[in-house]
C-alpha cells in the first residue's frame, strides 16, 4: 500500500505564537493508513495524553492536532513532583496522524509518563514515552501536539529533554 502525502500549511503562522513569525511552512509527511481507523483516545496512551484521531480531511496543523485546549494548558503546567532526567535526543516530528501528546524514544524500555522541554526556550509538555528500538543516542519522534506546546520547530530536529514523570 503506497503512502499518501499530506501537506501541513499555514504552520509558520499558527494562532498561539507557534512558528516563526508570519512565515508560511509546508512538511511532507506520510500518512498512516491505519490511522484514520484508530479508536477513540489513542491505545496505549495515558488519559491526560490521548485524544481522538484527526480527521481523514484534516491538512492543517491546528486541525491534526486533536487535543483540547485543557489538554495542552495542563501539559504545559509545570511537573508538581519531581522528575528524573533521562537525558537528551533530537527529536523529529512524529507521523502527524498519530494524536495525543506523546515520544517515542529509545531512552525508554516501557511505556512512561514523561516530560520532555525544549531547552532553547524552556518550554516543557507532559508525553506518554513510548519505547524505540535503537541505541540510546539514536533520536526520537515527538507528536505534534507535543511539538507545538514546546514551540518546536515543526520541520527541523530538535535537542530536547526528556524525563520520567513522577
Amino acid at each position: 500500500m503506497s503512502a499518501a502525502l499530506l501537506a501541513l500549511t499555514g504552520c509558520g503562522d499558527m494562532a498561539g505564537g507557534f512558528g516563526t513569525g508570519g512565515t508560511e511552512t509546508t512538511v511532507a509527511v506520510p500518512i498512516d493508513p491505519s490511522a484514520s481507523t484508530a479508536v477513540e483516545g489513542a491505545p496505549g496512551l495515558a488519559p491526560e495524553t490521548a485524544a481522538p484521531p484527526p480527521p481523514p480531511s484534516a491538512q492543517t496543523a491546528e486541525a491534526l492536532d486533536t487535543t483540547t485546549p485543557e489538554q495542552r494548558t495542563a501539559a504545559a503546567a509545570p511537573a508538581e513532583v519531581p522528575t528524573k532526567s533521562l537525558g537528551t535526543t533530537v527529536a523529529a516530528l512524529g507521523s502527524p496522524t498519530e494524536p495525543g501528546l506523546w515520544m517515542k524514544t529509545p531512552l525508554v524500555d516501557s511505556e512512561q509518563q514523561g516530560r520532555v522541554t525544549n531547552p532553547a526556550n524552556g518550554k516543557s509538555s507532559l508525553v506518554t514515552l513510548l519505547p524505540l528500538e535503537g541505541p540510546d543516542t539514536a533520536g526520537s519522534q515527538l507528536s505534534l501536539a507535543a511539538m507545538r506546546i514546546i514551540e518546536a520547530s515543526l520541520t527541523d530536529l530538535t535537542e530536547v529533554e526528556v524525563a520520567l514523570e513522577g
